[in-house]
């Protein structure tokens, strides 16, 4: 009767006879409340407690499954009724989201809370109750067609709503970390036994090839195309859900043996290669075969895979027939509706993941020949141009793009590869204000809560993150390309921050492989920065940032400190990052490393760029999250702290008072000593400028100058022996009051030295450059500033290193012979 009641509903027109709905949900109403569920679920729980001793309980587990298939697609065709499946993408190109309030929308498929309650009641049992667990498992291994697909069907069910159920079918320990690999899909597993029924799926559609599972048994299937549908829709799942978690292996699946991966996704190649039926009708099961061999060689992030999975990857010629084809012309026997495969998963969504696994995999030369083809523009026109969307009112929107979140983030990744094809494709897709526009929709709030709201895979917060991300890759590409090159410099906070986005992005080997591709993003960087400008990027960027976990953050907080680096953008992205909550929230203790060093660069490259930065940073109040960064145990925070703080006193003594009163100078002090060179580097620089604009803290800064004469004789680098020496310089560029200081403790004396040990190459420099790449001029200018004081001069007179002051006159560096003349004549009028 539930099958009756099923297929009546697929059959009836939501504009029919209200009497035939009202009847079948009559029906429906009976089943749920006489608590036929619980019935169904406790004969699953008999019968596998019976199947351990006698399989004569195959019966009632069959037809257990099968009842509760019917039960559950009966009542998710009832809420289609009501609410459309409609994916995201569809329903946001929609001309009816205008006239509605999305906050209050739930565009995900809507199976109905008591269809919901039934799998999680099964899900539960399955996962809890060995017996139900043992009465699935014999029903899958059975050779019954009917009994095959209703277990199948409930086990898609499943793992959509469980995150816990693919790890179960793939027999991997319940505690494994997300991190760590192991082998799954053993024999003991379900995985074998949807790989088999997939082999014998493919036999079947060929009429001339026996049928013979992996256990020898002669099967020959009567509906072979939705039972492959729906075994392919399940290794999706699995993979997916897999992906979602951020478990990256194939291995969870295939197993770890190269045989058995071969096998596996041979079978699937076999599916979506096969001629059935001819090459005018694309099968929809061909599209499923494709989303699962997708979804599973996704999961390797590497090139590990390749070997095997590359040449059953079909041709690009094959794959944009494929997607080109009109839904109308797909075998629509086995879809859901229109260009759904089911309510989870796009037609579409297999060959986009298959082009991107191909363009990944393929380099620069296979982004050549998809570009070539045109697939490139197709890809934009899917995910951006409103005459593939069939919209009839808001309870009518047909869904004919076919691509679902998972397919939306292939495609997306697909175009970024394509951008490595040459100059031509780059000004093609990146500088077309209307492309540009098209992707950054992606991460507009209206798409984004439509995406949050979607349950299943490729939605709710992962999918919004991974949907973020892509879309970042995507835009970032001409940035990372430039900044990937080796004549930055590497002060700014856009280089020191690439290595997140920079890691496997085609725009990273654009510089090493293709110049001429290269030159033409260096001549069209301005004209793209209009264009995000334009297109509102920045701000979207920065509204991305306030609705991902922290944790996810880290790509988005990249991108922002790519974009502070060109100054179109400077403006926009600073201000938007200083607003108070969201910097405080980014630079928060809770934060990810990657991000508060991101954030710190940042701060230093605003505050380096231009003075009226200043306000912003004092309103944004991270002086009390600075200070605590200066002890951190992690290194590289505490240079990237003093770096900012250094710069923050750059053009200005806005900060003097504020860094006394928040007790950040002693701090600084003690970086001078700090086990890490760079940092040690750039307290020098901040202490250099916190001494520069007048003197309000040369009493607080008195305690630096043992700390950066002893910098001076030690075995320091030269950039930090400058620093240093610019330090002590700035120390009496305003008042005498430290100048006995700097007799008492020996800086003029250490300065001296610094001197003595240059000369020589000062006087004979073995090459060109090696002058200034010393700290010689710096230590010079220094001295310079202290022959103002009476007491330095005499100081500087009396050293017997002060005859080499003579020497540097004749010095081939006009500078030098400049600053010795100075310093010698001056020191003379003692």
């Amino acid at each position: 009767m539930l099958n009756h009641v099923s297929s009546a509903l697929k059959a009836t027109d939501v504009s029919g006879p209200t009497d035939t709905i009202d009847t079948l949900k009559k029906i429906l109403d009976h089943a749920k409340t006489s608590g036929l569920v619980d019935h169904l679920c406790m004969c699953l729980a008999t019968a596998g407690t019976g199947l351990t001793s006698s399989p004569s309980f195959q019966r009632s587990a069959s037809e257990g499954c099968k009842a509760l298939c019917f039960l559950i697609d009966a009542l998710e065709n009832m809420s289609n009724k009501v609410k459309p499946w409609i994916f995201p993408l569809t329903l946001h190109q929609s001309h009816s989201l205008v006239r509605l309030d999305i906050k209050e929308l739930d565009w995900s498929p809507d199976t109905g809370t008591d269809c919901k309650k039934i799998i999680e009641v099964l899900t539960g049992m399955f996962l809890k109750s060995k017996p139900v667990f043992v009465a699935i498992y014999y029903c899958l291994r059975q050779r019954n067609e009917a009994v095959l697909l209703a277990t199948i069907q409930l086990l898609v069910r499943c793992c959509t709503h469980s995150t816990k159920m693919p790890s179960v079918l793939c027999g991997l320990p319940s505690s494994l970390p997300v991190t760590t690999v192991v082998s799954g899909g053993e024999d003991s597993s379900f995985i074998p036994e949807i790989f088999s029924i997939i082999s014998l799926c493919g036999f079947s559609m060929n009429k001339d090839s026996p049928s013979v599972d992996a256990k020898g048994l002669t099967c020959k299937f009567t509906n072979p195309h939705e039972l492959a549908l729906q075994s392919c829709l399940l290794l999706t799942a699995i993979a997916q859900s897999f992906k979602s978690a951020g478990r990256s292996s194939s291995s969870f699946i295939l197993t770890t043996s190269s045989r058995n991966q071969q096998s596996r996704l041979s079978s699937l190649a076999h599916l979506f290669s096969c001629k059935d039926g001819g090459a005018s009708l694309f099968k929809s099961h061909c599209a499923s075969a494709m989303l699962a061999f997708a979804s599973i060689v996704y999961l390797d992030p590497g090139a590990s895979l390749s070997d095997i999975a590359m040449p059953l990857v079909p041709c690009t010629t094959t794959l944009y027939e494929h997607l080109k084809i009109n839904h109308k012309e797909v075998d629509e026997s086995n879809c859901s509706t229109d260009c759904m495969l089911s309510q989870w998963h796009g037609l579409r969504d297999g060959c986009v993941g298959l082009l991107e696994y191909k363009l990944k995999q393929g380099g620069p030369l296979a982004a050549q020949q998809v570009c070539a083809s045109g697939l490139p523009q197709f890809l934009l026109d899917l995910l951006g141009n409103n005459v593939h969307v069939q919209n009839q009112g808001t309870n009518h929107v047909k869904d004919s793009i076919g691509l679902s979140p998972f397919g939306v983030v292939w495609a997306v990744s697909s175009l970024s590869f394509c951008l490595s094809g040459g100059a031509l494709t780059f000004r093609q897709i990146l500088l077309r204000n209307e492309h540009v526009k098209c992707i950054s929709d992606l991460v507009s709030d209206a798409h984004l809560k439509l995406l949050k709201s979607w349950f299943g895979s490729g939605g709710g917060k992962n999918g919004v993150r991974d949907t973020i991300n892509v879309v970042i890759d995507f835009l970032a590409f001409p940035f990372v390309a430039i900044q990937s090159t080796s004549s930055l410099p590497s002060a700014t906070a856009s280089l020191s921050s690439g290595f997140l986005l920079n890691v496997g992005s085609p725009g990273a080997r654009v510089c090493r492989e293709d110049s001429n591709t290269l030159k033409a993003i260096q001549e069209s960087v301005d004209k793209y920065t209009g264009i995000l400008v334009e297109a509102g990027v920045p701000t979207r960027v920065l509204r991305c940032a306030d609705g991902l976990e922290l944790k996810d953050t880290g790509r988005v907080v990249a991108f922002l400190a790519k974009m502070v680096s060109y100054e179109r953008l400077t403006i926009l992205v600073g201000k938007g990052i200083l607003e108070t909550n969201r910097i405080r929230r980014l630079i928060d203790g809770s934060s990810p490393r990657d991000v508060i060093l991101n954030v710190l660069m940042i701060v230093s490259d605003l505050a380096r760029f231009d003075k009226g930065f200043y306000e912003y940073i004092d309103k944004a109040n991270i002086l009390t999250r600075l200070k605590e960064l200066l002890i951190c145990e992690d290194h590289t925070l505490r240079e990237k702290a003093c770096s900012a703080i250094g710069n923050m006193c750059r053009h200005s003594s806005y900060f003097y008072n504020s860094l006394s009163r928040h007790g950040i100078i002693g701090h600084l002090i003690d970086r001078c000593a700090d086990p890490d060179k760079p940092t040690r580097k750039y307290a020098c620089f901040a202490i250099g400028n916190a001494a520069f604009h007048n003197e309000l803290l040369y009493e607080e800064l008195r305690r630096s100058i043992p700390q950066l004469t002893k910098l001076l004789l030690s075995p320091e680098e030269d950039k930090i022996k400058a620093n240093a020496a610019g330090a002590l310089s700035n120390l009496v560029r305003n008042s005498s009051k430290l100048c006995e200081d700097m007799v008492t403790k020996g800086a003029i004396q250490a300065l001296l030295q610094v001197v003595s040990e240059c000369s020589a190459a000062a006087l004979n420099p073995p090459r060109k450059d090696a002058i200034n790449e010393s700290p010689l001029k710096i230590v010079l200018f220094a001295l310079g500033k202290m022959c103002a004081h009476s007491s330095c001069r005499q100081c500087i007179c009396s050293s017997e290193l002060f005859p080499v002051m003579g020497q540097l006159r004749q010095s081939p560096d006009t500078n030098i012979a400049k600053y010795a003349s100075s310093i010698y004549r001056k020191a003379n009028e003692v």
